[in-house]
C-alpha cells in the first residue's frame, strides 16, 4: 500500500502497519530493487552448502520472475496491477519481518504509480492487502466470507490465484532467506515484525477424516488453452498438487514453476520421517486439516500424528526420546511462527544433532514450501 511519508518519500513501512512514532520507520535502501539474484537477494553463502541447492532454487528464482516482471498488462480477467503484486508482497515480508525482504519490495514498489484516490480503489486496495495480512500471519481465519469480500471488489478468479501464490511464495522466500542468514549468523531483523503466529486450534485435528472442496471455479477443459492442458496433465499426478491443479492450472506458468520446485526432491538425502514430521507438523500450526490428513494416512509409523493431533505438550513429551526430531521439531516451530526470529542458536542445533548443513538448510526450506501448500489448501478451498 501507500508507503507512510514522514519526511518525503525515504521510508519503506506501510501505512497500514506503521504506527504513530517516527521510529517505526526505516530507510529506503533503493540499491535493494537491482539485486541479481532476485530470490535470494545477493546473499553471500558458502558454495559448498548452496550448490547442493540449486536444484530448488532455480525453478523458484524463474517463479519470481513470473511473480513480478518488470511490467505487467491488466485485462479484464487479470486485474492485479505491477502495483498490487509488490503491495501485496510487502505486506507478507513485514508480517514476517526478513529485513531483506522488507528492503527489496519496499524499493521496487517505491517507484510505481498507485491506484487512483477513488473509494472504490482506496477499499479494494484495502481489502488485497487485509486479505494478505491474514492468510500470512493466521491463515486459519481465511474462510468462505474472506473469499467472498475479494470478490466483492471485483477481483477474478485468476487475481485470486495469483495473489495466493504471491502470498505462499514470499512466505517460502522468507523462510528460506532467515535459513540461510542463520547459517552464516547474520540477524534476520532490524525492527520486529507481527506478533508470533500461534497454532492453529486442536479441535478440528481430532478429526481423522476431511475432505477438501474446492471453492474457486476449475478450469474448464474445454475451454482450456493447450499450455493449461499440458499443465494439468503433467502436475496433476503430483500428490501434493493433485486436488490444487485445476484451479491452479488458471495460471498455469506459476503452477510449472511451483511443480518444478516440488519435482526437485530438495529432501532426497534426508530420512522420511523427518520429511514428513516436517510437512505435519507445518499443516498443524498453519490449520491445513486437509494436508495433515492427506500425509497422516501415509506417513511412516514413526511419525507423532496421535502426539501432533493433541498439541504441543504432548508433542514434547514424545520427542523427548529423540533427541534429533526434537531439534527439528524446535527449528520448525520457530521458523513457521515467526521467521524473524530464527537465528543461528536454532539452526546450530539440526547440526549438532547428526545433520549436514546442506541437509539442516534443505529440510528448513522443505517447511517453508509445506507452509505455502498449507496456505493454498486453506486459501482455495474448504475442509470439512
Amino acid at each position: 500500500m501507500e508507503q507512510r511519508r514522514f519526511s518525503g518519500k525515504g521510508h519503506w513501512y506501510h501505512e497500514t502497519q506503521s504506527s504513530t512514532g517516527q521510529a517505526q520507520a526505516l530507510p529506503l535502501v533503493p540499491e535493494a530493487a537491482t539485486v541479481t539474484d532476485r530470490f535470494l537477494l545477493d546473499l553471500v553463502l558458502p558454495e559448498d552448502v548452496i550448490a547442493p541447492c540449486q536444484r530448488w532454487l532455480d525453478p523458484a528464482r524463474a517463479l519470481y520472475d513470473r511473480l513480478f516482471p518488470r511490467s505487467v498488462s491488466v485485462s479484464r480477467l487479470r486485474t492485479f496491477s505491477a502495483y498490487d503484486r509488490l503491495s501485496t508482497a510487502l505486506t507478507v515480508a513485514q508480517v514476517y519481518g526478513v529485513q531483506r525482504l522488507c528492503n527489496h519490495y519496499a524499493a521496487r514498489l517505491a517507484p510505481l504509480p498507485g491506484p487512483d484516490s477513488s473509494r472504490e480503489s482506496n477499499h479494494r486496495l484495502a481489502q488485497i492487502t487485509q486479505y494478505a495480512r491474514q492468510l500470512a500471519s493466521s491463515p486459519e481465519v481465511i474462510d468462505a466470507r474472506a473469499r467472498e469480500q475479494l470478490d466483492e471488489v471485483g477481483l477474478t478468479t485468476w487475481d485470486i490465484v495469483l495473489m495466493d501464490q504471491i502470498i505462499g511464495f514470499i512466505g517460502f522466500q522468507a523462510r528460506v532467506i532467515a535459513t540461510l542468514q542463520a547459517l552464516i549468523s547474520q540477524p534476520v531483523r532490524w525492527l520486529p515484525g507481527m506478533e508470533m503466529q500461534q497454532d492453529a486450534a486442536a479441535e478440528p485435528f481430532r478429526n481423522h477424516d476431511s475432505r477438501w472442496t474446492p471453492q474457486l471455479e476449475s478450469v474448464e477443459r474445454h475451454l482450456a488453452s493447450a499450455a493449461q492442458l499440458a499443465s494439468l496433465a503433467q502436475w496433476q499426478p503430483l500428490p501434493t498438487l493433485r486436488v490444487l491443479t485445476p484451479i491452479l492450472a488458471h495460471e498455469h506458468h506459476l503452477l510449472n514453476a511451483l511443480g518444478a520446485v516440488l519435482q526437485s526432491d530438495m529432501c532426497d538425502t534426508l530420512d522420511a520421517s523427518l520429511v514428513d514430521l516436517v510437512a505435519l507438523l507445518t499443516a498443524r500450526i498453519n490449520g491445513s486439516l486437509d494436508c495433515f490428513n492427506t500425509l497422516a494416512t501415509s506417513a511412516v509409523p514413526d511419525a507423532p500424528i496421535a502426539a501432533l493431533r493433541s498439541g504441543e505438550q504432548a508433542l514434547n513429551t514424545w520427542s523427548q526420546g529423540d533427541p534429533q526430531a526434537r531439534a527439528v521439531i524446535q527449528a520448525v516451530q520457530l521458523l513457521t511462527r515467526a521467521a524473524d526470529r530464527f537465528s543461528a542458536a536454532h539452526f546450530t542445533p539440526l547440526v549438532e544433532q547428526g545433520l549436514s548443513p546442506q541437509q539442516a538448510v534443505n529440510l528448513l526450506a522443505w517447511s517453508g514450501l509445506c507452509g505455502w501448500l498449507n496456505r493454498l489448501k486453506i486459501a482455495l478451498g474448504d475442509t470439512h
